[in-house]
C-alpha cells in the first residue's frame, strides 16, 4: 500500500502548534489548527473532534470536507456517539455501518472510512478524533492510525492542562474531579493528601503534607466557601476523626462555576434592569411630552414622538419575549414539525426587522430552494436575533448579507456581517446565557447575552444547529442548519 502520512509535514506543523501555544495561544485556536496539520499529513479530506460532556457530544473543531458539521450536537443516545464511545480506542469504521443520521449525511457527501480515535485523560474520554476519507483511494492504514492516536493523545493533554478546553463548563474533566481529602492534626498540619486535593487545588502531595491547610479550616460540621489565591472558589467541611488524638478530616470541592452562575444572576438582574430601564423611560419622556405639549407641538413632532414610542415599545416587547424565554427554557415545546417554505419563511422574517436594520440586509437566496423542516413560526425569531446581533457588532450602515444553500439531508442559511469579528476561542462560548466576549463589551454593546442561547435552544430542539466562524476579510458569520423537508 504506498505510503500517504507525510510525516515531514506533520513535525513541521506540530512546530507551529506548540510555538502557539508558547506564545500564549490555547483552546479552540490551537485545536483547529492541529486539526489542519493533521488533515494534511494523513491526506484526509477532513479532521472532526467532538468534547463529550455528560448530556452527550458536540463538534467544536472541524476541517475540510466536515467543516459544515461544526456545532453539530451529537446526543447522548444517539447510535454513532454509542459507537464512538464504545469498542477500542483506535479503531476504522466504514461511513455506511454508522447507523445514525450523522452517518447517512457524511454517507451522501462521499465520504467512505474514518479513522477515530478517542482522547482520554486518565481513563476518563473527553472527546474523540475523526480522521475522514473519500472512497477513492487506498483503505487508511496502520500509519494513519498511529498519527490519528498520538494527534488524540495530544489533545487529551491539553484538556489535562486545561488550557482553555474544555469548552463547555459541564464538561467531563470538570465533572469527574472527585472531592478533594485531607487529615491534619491539631496544629492544623496536613498528614493525608489525596490526588484529588492536589487537582482541586493545583498543590502537590509532597508540597502539601507536613504543611498547614492552604484554606481556612471551618468548625466540624459547618461549611466554609472559600476563595483561593488564583481565583478558585472550594466549599469546604470538616469532621473529627474517632478515636485518640484530635484529628480533623477536611473534604473540599471545587465550586467555581456555582460561583461563577451566582454572578451570572446578579449580572443578569444589573443587566436586564438597565435594559428595561432605558425603553421604559424615553417611552414615558415622550408620552409626556405628547401629554403636556401637544398644543404647542407641529404635526411632525408628534410623528417623530408616537414614532420613538412605536420603535421602542418594540424594542420591550422583544426584550420582555427574550428574558420570558430564558426563565421559562422556553421553545417550540411540543409544536408537531413540518416542512415549510424557508426562502419565503426567510423573506417575510426580514420584512419585519427594524427599518435600520432591513436597509442594510442583502438576501440572496437561490432559486429552488428546498424546503426545511421544522417550526416555521420560530425561523422569525432565529433571524432576528442573528441580525440584530450582526448590527450590534458591526460599523452603523455596514452591509449584512443573508445567503442560504441546501445539501442531501439539511437545507441552511447564513447570516454574514463586516463587524468586528468572533475570537475562536469564543465561537462556543458565545452561546452560553449571559455571556458576552469582553468585560466591557457590556459597555460598548449593551445587552443581556441572551440572544444567540436563545437561537440555539430553538434550532437544536428543531433537530437542527448552529455555529458561529470568523469571516475571511473580517466579521462573523452565523450559520443554521435545519433537516430538508
Amino acid at each position: 500500500m504506498p505510503e500517504r502520512t507525510d510525516l515531514s509535514a506533520l513535525i513541521t506543523g506540530h512546530t507551529v502548534v506548540i510555538e502557539m501555544i508558547n506564545s500564549g495561544d490555547a483552546g479552540l485556536p490551537v485545536l483547529t489548527q492541529l486539526l489542519r496539520v493533521a488533515q494534511s499529513a494523513l491526506g484526509a479530506a477532513g479532521m472532526a473532534f467532538v468534547e463529550f460532556a455528560p448530556t452527550g457530544g458536540r463538534v467544536i473543531a472541524a476541517t475540510g470536507a466536515v467543516e459544515w458539521t461544526l456545532g453539530r450536537p451529537l446526543p447522548a443516545d444517539d447510535p454513532d456517539t454509542a459507537c464512538l464511545l464504545s469498542g477500542p480506542r483506535v479503531r476504522q469504521v466504514r461511513i455506511d455501518r454508522l447507523t445514525g443520521k450523522l452517518g447517512a449525511e457524511l454517507a451522501d457527501r462521499g465520504l467512505h472510512r474514518v479513522v477515530a480515535s478517542r482522547a482520554e485523560v486518565g481513563g476518563l474520554t473527553v472527546g474523540s478524533l475523526h480522521a475522514l476519507y473519500h472512497a477513492d483511494g487506498d483503505d487508511p492504514g496502520t500509519d494513519q492510525h498511529t498519527v490519528v492516536a498520538y494527534v488524540a493523545s495530544c489533545i487529551a493533554h491539553m484538556y489535562g492542562d486545561q488550557s482553555g478546553l474544555p469548552v463547555h463548563g459541564d464538561g467531563p474533566v470538570v465533572a469527574a474531579m472527585a472531592d478533594g481529602l485531607a487529615v491534619v492534626d491539631r496544629d492544623g498540619h496536613v498528614r493525608l493528601w489525596n490526588p484529588a486535593a492536589a487537582q482541586v487545588t493545583g498543590r502537590s502531595a509532597a508540597d502539601a503534607l507536613n504543611e498547614p491547610l492552604p484554606f481556612p479550616l471551618p468548625p466540624p460540621g459547618q461549611v466554609l466557601d472559600h476563595r483561593l489565591p488564583g481565583g478558585r472558589w472550594l466549599r469546604v467541611t470538616s469532621g473529627e476523626l474517632p478515636g485518640p488524638g484530635t484529628l480533623r478530616v477536611v473534604t473540599f470541592r471545587d465550586i467555581t462555576d456555582q460561583q461563577r452562575r451566582d454572578s451570572d444572576r446578579d449580572l443578569f438582574v444589573a443587566v436586564t434592569s438597565h435594559e428595561l430601564r432605558t425603553p421604559v423611560t424615553v417611552i414615558k419622556g415622550y408620552a409626556d411630552t405628547l401629554t403636556d405639549h401637544w398644543e404647542s407641538l407641529t404635526d411632525a413632532d408628534r410623528r417623530m414622538a408616537a414614532r420613538v414610542i412605536g420603535q421602542r415599545a418594540n424594542e420591550l416587547a422583544r426584550l420582555v419575549d427574550r428574558l420570558l424565554s430564558s426563565a421559562t427554557e422556553a421553545g417550540p415545546g411540543e409544536e408537531p414539525s413540518a416542512p415549510y417554505d424557508l426562502g419565503d419563511a426567510l423573506r417575510t422574517a426580514v420584512a419585519d426587522l427594524s427599518a435600520e436594520l432591513r436597509h442594510r440586509i442583502t438576501l440572496d437566496l437561490p432559486v429552488g430552494l428546498p424546503k426545511a423542516l421544522g417550526h416555521r413560526a420560530s425561523l422569525a425569531t432565529v433571524l432576528t436575533e442573528l441580525c440584530t446581533n450582526a448590527g450590534k457588532y458591526s460599523p452603523p450602515g455596514s452591509p449584512i448579507t443573508i445567503t442560504a444553500g441546501a445539501d442531501g439531508q439539511t437545507v441552511s442559511f447564513r447570516v454574514a456581517d463586516q463587524g468586528i469579528g468572533i475570537r475562536p476561542e469564543h465561537v462556543e462560548r458565545a452561546f452560553d446565557r449571559f455571556w458576552q466576549g469582553e468585560s466591557g463589551d457590556r459597555r460598548r454593546y449593551p445587552g443581556a447575552g441572551l440572544g444567540l442561547y436563545l437561537v440555539r435552544r430553538i434550532v437544536e430542539q428543531q433537530n437542527g444547529w448552529v455555529s458561529l466562524r470568523p469571516k475571511a476579510g473580517g466579521g462573523t458569520v452565523a450559520e443554521v442548519r435545519l433537516p430538508r423537508g
